[in-house]
């Protein structure tokens, strides 16, 4: 079969251009598949073969329809299937220069009852969707019209269509009104093309009454069931929202529960120095031993209650901190002349090697700084005296590698997936306990993760501990500033 037409048609302007048009109602995607469907369970159940133009959405719900009346109905049906052609010229018969449509068989069709209407990517059809139906029994119309509805972007100035508005919809089975959108196209088929109906066809006025108290009772089941399946799909969204609410507040339960446990060690070791300063018969040496328990215990206190806030407004503006691109040859060996003192009074060797010609690294704006001091104090904190520690740069790809190895305690195998959680301390015997909040590297893991960095170690009880920070490159641009571009 081979079908021409030789203009472009707008099956929406061809129905509002009838005498006292049916009225299009504003509906959604999901109403129009359940007048799609109720139309097809008619069709099936009366076995009704007809003459169907249509175009629906490419997606396998609505394709699954014509296949379904197809293999129901069998040889006695044909389909016209409407389908936009992504190409400019030349595909499909199609000619532009002219403004003909080409409709014929083709060997790749489902069925030889299938005819594929090509459309030029401008055609009028290309906001529309519709089902009409044509036998001399019954014939009705589907018709969803998306209206080209403009809004203006503020930020770049153009122009965009809102893809998210209701559809107009229009349903009708009054023969004056498909008849004319049929004569229509009859008028626009090529004389040497095969016509779609005989000359003779005429649709029915009305549809017999018997029929359409089916359609309409089919209507209802299948808007019902679409209702159905929206409110289910609607109560697993809330309850999957509701667990993950659950969730959070168990997590924040939990997270404050941590808070409260270690501010309460500091509070208990003070009352117990206190406690022993009250002694009547205590000695110079034991008041000097117990008053520095208090400092050290205050010292460390202070140290939960800042390490806490500092994560707790990391985690609350983490997503509106900005990032910039930074050098380590700027940060680097000004970080590491501050802490020589500390490492000479332990009679640690500290290096570095961070070549000036490393290219630039994206970082959160001025936490640089903080994360080497973070990871450098804690290299010098846990290697005991006599110890070295090295601080290294190096190109990985698209990448900055920073590495901090010393040669200190190590960490227990099972410990190392533990160092980054929150309030977590490395102790190695019930006599020493090295201080800190248990919070810096927490931070550093959040800060990296934010800039598109990343942290790990390796590590080995007595045999030392490497840290590397792998940051991102100005070649490579972090996912956090790429969705900054596209807002």
């Amino acid at each position: 079969m081979n079908v021409s037409l030789v203009k472009d048609l707008s099956v929406y302007q061809l129905v509002m251009g009838v005498q006292a048009p049916p009225k299009p109602l504003s509906l959604s995607p999901a109403t129009l598949l359940s007048l799609v469907r109720a139309q097809i369970d008619l069709l099936i159940e009366q076995q009704i073969a007809a003459t169907l133009w249509v175009k629906l959405p490419p997606d396998k719900i609505w394709q699954s329809e014509l296949a379904r009346y197809q293999s129901s109905v069998g040889a006695s049906s044909l389909i016209y299937t409407c389908q936009i052609e992504e190409s400019s010229k030349g595909e499909a018969g199609e000619d532009k220069g002219e403004g003909r449509l080409n409709i014929s068989s083709s060997p790749s069709s489902p069925s030889s009852h299938y005819v594929p209407v090509h459309l030029p990517p401008d055609s009028q059809m290309r906001r529309e969707n519709f089902l009409m139906v044509l036998s001399p029994q019954f014939c009705s119309l589907i018709l969803a019209h998306r209206p080209l509805k403009k809004r203006k972007n503020q930020t770049s100035g153009k122009v965009n269509t809102n893809k998210n508005q209701p559809l107009l919809i229009i349903t009708t089975v009054e023969g004056r009104v498909i008849q004319q959108v049929l004569n229509s196209i009859q008028q626009a088929i090529a004389p040497e093309s095969s016509s779609i109906l005989p000359a003779s066809f005429i649709c029915p006025t009305v549809p017999q009454g018997a029929l359409m108290n089916q359609l309409l009772a089919k209507q209802l089941l299948r808007q019902d069931e679409i209702n159905r399946q929206i409110i289910t799909v609607r109560t697993n969204k809330l309850e999957q929202q509701n667990q993950e609410l659950h969730n959070k507040e168990q997590l924040k339960d939990e997270y404050l529960k941590n808070v409260c446990q270690e501010l309460r060690i500091p509070l208990t070791h003070m009352k117990t120095a206190l406690s022993l300063l009250n002694s009547p018969n205590l000695k110079p040496p034991q008041r000097q031993r117990y008053l520095q328990m208090l400092n050290t215990q205050c010292d460390q206190q202070n140290s939960l209650i800042t390490g806490f806030l500092e994560l707790v407004q990391l985690e609350q503006n983490l997503e509106g901190t900005t990032l910039e691109l930074v050098r380590l040859s700027d940060i680097v060996p000004g970080v590491v002349s501050t802490y020589q003192p500390v490492a000479q009074e332990k009679g640690i060797m500290l290096a570095y090697t961070v070549p000036t010609e490393l290219p630039s690294v994206w970082c959160v704006s001025g936490k640089l700084r903080q994360i080497v001091i973070n990871l450098l104090h804690n290299s010098l904190k846990f290697t005991p005296n006599g110890g070295q520690v090295w601080v290294r740069a190096r190109s990985q790809g698209d990448y900055v590698q920073l590495e901090f190895r010393d040669t200190g305690i190590g960490i227990a195998e099972n410990e190392i997936p533990k160092i980054f959680d929150r309030f977590y301390r490395v102790r190695t015997t019930a006599t020493e306990d090295y201080g800190g909040a248990g919070l810096g590297l927490t931070i550093i893991q959040q800060l990296l993760l934010r800039c598109g960095g990343s942290i790990s170690v390796k590590s080995k009880l007595s045999e030392g501990s490497t840290f590397t920070v792998q940051l991102a490159t100005v070649s490579n641009i972090p996912k956090a500033i790429a969705t900054e571009n596209e807002l």
